[in-house]
């Protein structure tokens, strides 16, 4: 069995993917939806993206709690 190099296909060019745009970085890096959080200690609300420290940006806290989701749940009983 011979060994090829890898090809990049040709509908990709150069160094950018399908996800990134011309400063370099991934869509999902910039684009990041943050996740809001309750702090553990003083009950803030902070949002948290992807990359950001894990603490409270009021008292410095490093318990978080991830907020209860506000849509119905319902579960069938058999």
């Amino acid at each position: 069995m011979s060994r090829e190099a890898y090809q990049v296909p040709s509908s990709v060019s150069g160094n950018q993917n399908a996800f990134s745009n011309d400063t370099g970085y991934g869509a999902m890096a910039i684009d990041s939806p943050s996740v809001v959080y309750l702090c553990g200690e003083c009950s803030a609300r902070v949002p948290v993206k992807k990359g950001d420290p894990i603490r409270c940006k009021d008292c410095g806290h490093r318990v978080l709690y991830k907020e209860r989701t506000k849509r119905m749940v319902q579960f069938e009983a058999r």
